[in-house]
């Protein structure tokens, strides 16, 4: 089987704009001389830090920065930016977006912490680090930080009851776990693993590494014996893997104190009202004049209430924003650029809907249940919805109307489904209706349901923004004209998720797919009942993420039909058969109406401060792939005073 050095796998090449960052090759940041940053030159003066050609691994990433309006910048500044809650603080993560590889500026996969990958008919994936790479406390970050998470955490029953993450499973196979030496580790499995390395550049990543040497001291396995019930006791931990799972979280990044290779460092422990960020001092990133990167030394993240963030970015509270904010802020925003210095950007949208209702196909109630896997229910709400109505009131007739699905840039799009169930047809949603037998009303001209209760559906929402609500006032009236009766309820997120994954909830409105630009190479996941986190088969998702240990199979066959072809296109390697089975899915989808897509393509607002440099103008806002700002490297934004 041939080896070859890791082949950039292009993903949506030709839809973003013009390159924000050209990834240099690796070891061309060799012949630079590093300059040492303006704030840290004290504490290597004092010895407290090593001089910055001693920080950096031995061929640190160099980050070309030739595009139009791109240049090499300076240190200094704080970035301040608004998030809604304290979880947020996990922003640090997702815009540092350091990761094992990372997406470039054309959605191709490109080593970023890792020197480079070689790989094997997408089966064995050999993964070299940088030598003389280090944590942000200045310990060696080697293979030995992957051995520690695979034996020590992810094969450890009291850490992991469920077994490694489904991401490192093919078939219930787990891969054979090597390290070569210091700096080489292999990942290998007996069938294809193709989403391996996706699963490591996500915006919530897979991180298969962790700082040994800082969790080390909790783990019962290196413990020393006599110190371990008065340690938790202290601590007032029931056993010792809460303890380690309370310090142990990269993504979340809510411990000051656990090391990290993201550019910044959160200082904050949550509960708090402001989070400050502060440069890595051994952060692996340079730029062309030998300047480590981040350019800025602090990230501030304020928390606010999230109806009262778009007034405080127009007051100028903010040097970059894009997150709670919604196309509906756009005219209010604009009318304060010339006042507090910002310009107002609009980056296109990448998921399958802006919003999609998702009918609980696992929820408790028995009738409802059964209503909602009718698929002539599901068509039904579906056809009664005027999207043309909610595409002028809320998006000026700019979005595109049609199912939660794949757009039209990417390359298995077909019209069909987009449209399929998807036009404004209430006289056909009433025939669809009685067709099920819901032919008796109310003295109010609702439906009865088999049971006697009145046809009502209780969209439940995050409660985060008034999009949502604006827009099921749209839909509830649609509904009533066939005779149901909708109310909403808001709820706090977490509250909102668990009624959902509980089976508690009837119905929830939501942002569509994540990645509705696919190739036939990508992994069609989201399309299937994989995850406990789609929002439609909460159950049967959680099923497959457990490996059967908790949740249901798939009951309905168009779903059960699904999963089988996920399982077989991970089984084939690249060709036209896994193009055939995305066509399969998407026809399913379609047909089976398992969300109701609204709109698609709504534009983002993306605020950016006048003097802040290197932000795209143009851009694509989208979880995953792109950890919304993270794939265009906020650590090499600056500012020009």
């Amino acid at each position: 089987m041939p080896v070859h050095p890791i082949n950039p796998i292009r993903l949506l090449a030709a839809l973003v704009p013009a390159a924000a960052l050209i990834l240099a090759t690796l070891g061309s940041a060799n012949a630079l001389t590093y300059t040492e940053t303006p704030s840290l030159e004290a504490q290597v003066a004092s010895g407290d830090l090593p001089p910055i050609a001693e920080r950096l691994p031995a061929e640190p990433r160099l980050i070309e920065m030739n595009g139009e309006n791109l240049s090499p910048g300076h240190h200094g500044g704080t970035w301040r930016m608004l998030i809604h809650r304290s979880k947020d603080v996990k922003m640090f993560s997702v815009y540092g977006y350091a990761r094992l590889v990372t997406y470039g500026d054309k959605l191709d996969l490109v080593p970023d912490i890792l020197a480079d990958v070689i790989i094997e008919d997408e089966r064995v994936y050999t993964l070299k680090l940088r030598a003389g790479h280090r944590w942000s406390d200045g310990q060696p970050f080697t293979t030995e930080d992957f051995r520690y998470y695979w034996e020590d955490v992810a094969n450890n029953e009291e850490l992991s009851p469920a077994g490694p993450p489904r991401a490192l499973r093919v078939n219930n196979e787990f891969p054979l776990v090597e390290i070569l030496d210091e700096t080489t580790i292999r990942y290998s499995w007996s069938q294809p693993n193709p989403t391996f390395l996706p699963a490591l550049a996500g915006a919530a990543p897979l991180f298969i590494y962790r700082p040994a040497h800082y969790l080390k001291q909790f783990h019962d396995r290196y413990k020393k014996k006599k110190k371990k019930e008065s340690a938790l006791s202290s601590r007032m931990m029931r056993n010792w893997a809460a303890e380690h799972n309370s310090k142990d979280n990269q993504y979340k990044f809510d411990n000051p104190q656990l090391p990290t290779l993201q550019p910044w460092m959160n200082t904050t422990r949550p509960p708090a009202t402001r989070f400050v960020g502060l440069r890595n001092p051994y952060f692996h990133r340079v730029d062309p004049n030998g300047l480590q990167l981040p350019y800025m030394d602090k990230v501030t993240m304020t928390v606010a209430d999230s109806k009262l963030i778009p007034a405080k970015v127009g007051s100028g509270e903010v040097d970059l924003q894009a997150r709670s904010l919604n196309f509906s802020d756009y005219t209010f925003l604009k009318e304060g650029e010339e006042r507090h210095k910002y310009t107002v950007r609009l980056w296109r949208s990448a998921g399958g809907a802006r919003l999609a209702l998702y009918p609980n196909l696992n929820v408790r109630d028995d009738g409802w249940r059964a209503l909602f896997r009718d698929v002539r229910l599901r068509r039904a709400l579906s056809l009664a919805i005027n999207r043309h109505e909610i595409n002028q009131v809320m998006y000026y007739g700019l979005g595109i109307e049609g199912n939660n699905t794949v757009l039209p840039d990417s390359p298995l799009f077909e019209p069909k489904y987009r449209d399929e169930w998807a036009y404004y047809d209430p006289e056909q949603a009433n025939k669809l209706m009685d067709e099920i037998g819901l032919t008796e009303f109310d003295d109010d001209d609702y439906r009865l349901m088999a049971d006697g209760r009145r046809l009502e559906i209780i969209v439940e929402t995050a409660g985060e923004d008034t999009e949502q609500s604006d827009v099921l006032e749209l839909v509830r009236d649609a509904w009533a004209a066939i005779g149901i009766k909708m109310y909403t309820k808001p709820s706090q997120r977490e509250v909102f998720r668990n009624r959902i994954y509980a089976g508690d909830s009837q119905m929830s409105i939501w942002a569509g797919y994540e990645n509705a630009m696919p190739t036939a190479n990508m992994s069609p996941g989201e399309f299937a009942p994989t995850r406990q986190t789609g929002l439609q088969w909460p159950k049967w998702g959680q099923h497959y993420e457990t490996s059967g240990m908790a949740g249901e199979a798939p009951e309905l066959p168009a779903a059960a039909r699904l999963l089988e072809l996920h399982e077989k296109w991970f089984r084939i390697g690249r060709g036209p058969e896994r193009q055939r089975i995305w066509h399969e899915m998407l026809d399913l989808h379609a047909d089976n109406v398992f969300t109701i897509g609204l709109i698609s393509g709504v534009l983002q607002p993306v605020v950016v401060a006048d003097n802040m440099r290197n932000v795209p103008v143009e851009g694509i806002y989208n979880w995953n792939p792109g950890a919304h700002l993270g794939i265009y490297m906020p650590d090499t934004f600056w500012f020009d005073n």
